[in-house]
């Protein structure tokens, strides 16, 4: 565990004195945005402080911190990997790889459930080597070799990152190789001597969500800093790059102006140092890869083209020499995809079906239809692709579900399916009871929901219960048990740490999300950002209304765009919950744009700065919204300083705010993470420790939740 604090300073000791009421035209606690700044450090070592002095010294923390340990650095956890030229690449941690290792095994070996494994980066040691709180980020190779890579290396977990060569068959650093400095970039490989690369080259190069604007072409040996700009967007957009596809020994470059977050214009150069090619697709699509010659896009919107109607969230393919379109797949209206992965000569998808995990194969016929073939993966749970393509059709899919460990398995290009390993139980999960339930929102959509508990707890009901949602930017919310150990309300950790002892957990399904594609994320947005919140609260209505929990025992808890759902439920509905665990949230919704990377998500929330738009952010946005004499709960926030993403200034002033107004509070800040909050397996389980100790002080009834 790496503590940040010792002691309380007495640098934010005048903050009791500042109350002011919330919608202020000035805002009195401006100066914690100012992230480094002496004052603003002070005061977060203090608020870390008065936090671990209450948390860290709760019985409940040092076991619970512990089940945590065990659970993030097992190693009997599955090793998923990706294939590339016949190896299997995976990024690994554990209490002896704290930052991690990069590494491979063969195909064989890795099938056979006993991998060989080769280590080609071992992070804790180039960090010690290279005195660098070096946070691994990924890497970007050169496909179909996948010998010159790309390794992304962030200090201390902020999105901005240096991009340093390295070669996998020599297992080193590229001595004066390819070398992009810190900046938030974004590189591709044409061959092994040239690289697309867009960058911070200085005044002008990047858009005002302070992504790269301008991309370049750099072949081996040019100075960086010299290149003449490729291709280029407006600073108005969110960025602007290139995106090279590697399909049958071909190189293609696309062209990405992305207008808004969700928006991109798409275009294409049939050969480089040619005129480009603008698409005719509509700004709401993705590329997804390219496949003999045809461009694979995922539709967020009904595309009319050649007489043809294309529906929002089908995947199409689009000649790229004939101009030609034609569906690939089209899902029913219970149906939403979530992934799409190009193989050799056919494509695996990835989709839901009422929250429920599936995946099929599509193989395309002489006459330009599209089959598709079901992978008969095992049913009510989450499907996962973790590998196909990699310069072959075979792939490797995952299981879980809330009570189920992963399991992984090897398809080939017949859909034979192979069992490569099954992780262990990380919790008894024998007497836990999972159901599926649909709450009715306040426009009378029927909102999904999966509860879990042990079946005592759930019959028995009044059980303190820990409700959790996300709601925004098409992301599903789903029943995993070990897929995103960011979450520790998910699954395992949930399971081992909440469930075990006698707690509840609830996944909310919220529109915003992509449970059910485009539309299902589409009614959440922009002036209709309150469905989602509306949604939440529905759903704890009918946990309380059910018999299943009380406001007295019913906790939630979100981060980043839930984190904002957090201040939202916090301002509108506090009596129906005892405790609210807001993580690295967006919180300030008037300055949000001017934050971190936040005007990248006006396509999302709306434009503060515009009065008609502002005029339905302020409704829910909580800062503006936080009041004296209310019921608040005692809240745990929690952000990190290295988080360049969500600007922690929105943690800091909604913390500073609150304690102004006279409520108590709980503040954790990482001096390290980025926007998972945490570099490395210690730190997470340490903040998840805090999080589950704080719901079990809150939610459990011992009696110290004022304390």
């Amino acid at each position: 565990m790496l503590k940040i604090v010792m002691a309380a300073t007495a640098a934010g000791a005048a903050l009791a004195s500042a109350a002011t009421a919330a919608n202020a035209d000035k805002d009195p606690f401006q100066w914690l945005e100012n992230v480094d700044s002496p004052k603003a450090l002070a005061w977060v070592e203090q608020q870390n402080a008065k936090t671990f002095a209450v948390l860290e010294k709760d019985p409940h923390f040092a076991p619970m911190k512990a089940e945590a340990l065990a659970i993030l650095n097992s190693k009997a956890r599955i090793p998923f990997g990706s294939i590339h030229n016949g190896m299997v690449y995976n990024f690994w941690q554990d209490e002896n790889h704290v930052r991690g290792l990069w590494r491979r095994a063969s195909v064989k070996s890795y099938k056979s459930g006993d991998p060989k494994w080769e280590t080609l980066i071992d992070y804790d040691q180039l960090a010690k080597d290279e005195g660098r709180n070096w946070v691994a980020e990924g890497v970007s190779c050169l496909e179909p070799e996948y010998r010159h890579c790309m390794v992304r290396l962030s200090d201390g977990g902020a999105d901005a990152n240096v991009q340093r060569e390295f070669d996998t068959k020599t297992k080193q650093f590229v001595k004066d190789g390819f070398f992009v400095p810190e900046a938030k970039s974004a590189v591709g490989w044409l061959d092994e001597n040239t690289l697309v690369v867009g960058t911070n080259w200085g005044e002008g190069s990047l858009t005002t969500s302070g992504y790269p604007r301008t991309a370049r072409i750099w072949k081996r040996g040019e100075d960086l800093a010299s290149l003449p700009v490729f291709f280029e967007g407006a600073p108005t957009d969110v960025s602007d790059g290139l995106n090279v596809v590697h399909d049958g020994g071909k190189a293609y470059i696309f062209g990405s102006k992305n207008v808004s977050f969700f928006e991109s214009e798409h275009y294409y150069w049939p050969e480089i140092g040619g005129e480009r090619v603008k698409l005719p697709l509509p700004l709401n699509s993705d590329l997804q890869g390219v496949l003999d010659g045809r461009a694979i896009f995922f539709l967020r919107e009904a595309w009319s083209y050649q007489g043809a109607d294309y529906p929002e969230g089908a995947v199409i393919a689009y000649d790229l020499a004939s101009g030609k379109a034609e569906t690939v797949f089209r899902p029913s209206e219970k149906e939403a995809v979530e992934d799409v992965e190009t193989g050799k000569s056919s494509i695996v998808i990835q989709y839901l079906e009422d929250v429920s995990g599936k995946a099929a194969r599509l193989t395309r016929g002489k006459d330009g239809t599209w089959a598709a073939k079901e992978i008969d993966m095992p049913a009510n749970g989450v499907v996962k692709i973790i590998s196909a393509g990699g310069g072959t059709d075979d792939a490797m899919l995952s299981y879980e579900s809330i009570t189920t460990p992963n399991t992984l398995y090897f398809v080939d290009r017949k859909n034979r399916m192979t069992r490569i390993a099954q992780a262990p139980a990380f919790y008894d999960a024998s007497d836990i009871e999972v159901r599926q339930r649909f709450a009715t929102s306040k426009d009378g959509t029927k909102i999904p929901y999966f509860i879990a508990g042990r079946k005592e707890v759930l019959a028995k009901g009044d059980a303190p219960t820990m409700q959790y949602a996300y709601g925004g930017f098409l992301i599903p919310t789903l029943p995993v048990y070990y897929e995103d150990p960011g979450r520790p309300q998910h699954g395992a950790l949930a399971g081992k740490i909440w469930m075990s002892r006698g707690g509840v957990l609830v996944l909310a399904n919220i529109r915003g999300g992509g449970e059910y594609g485009p539309a299902w994320h589409q009614a959440a947005m922009k002036a209709n950002h309150q469905n989602a919140i509306d949604d939440f609260i529905a759903v704890s209505e009918d946990l309380i209304k059910t018999g299943v929990t009380t406001p007295q025992k019913l906790g939630a808890i979100g981060r980043s765009n839930g984190g904002l759902l957090m201040g939202a439920i916090l301002t509108q509905r506090p009596d129906l919950y005892k405790a609210i665990d807001c993580g690295v949230p967006l919180f300030d919704m008037k300055r949000y744009t001017h934050l971190g990377a936040g005007a990248s998500w006006i396509g999302e929330y709306g434009d503060p700065e515009k009065p008609d738009q502002w005029a339905y952010i302020k409704k829910y946005s909580p800062y503006q919204n936080l009041k004296k004499g209310m019921p608040y709960p005692k809240v745990f926030f929690y952000s990190s300083t290295k988080d360049d993403r969500v600007h922690p200034g929105h943690a800091r002033k909604a913390v500073a705010m609150m304690e102004s107004l006279g409520y108590p509070i709980f503040y954790y800040e990482n001096t390290e993470g980025g926007h998972g909050g945490a570099s490395n397996q210690d730190q997470l389980a340490f903040r998840t420790a805090l999080e589950f100790t704080y719901f079990a002080r809150l939610l459990m009834g011992d009696g110290q939740a004022a304390n």
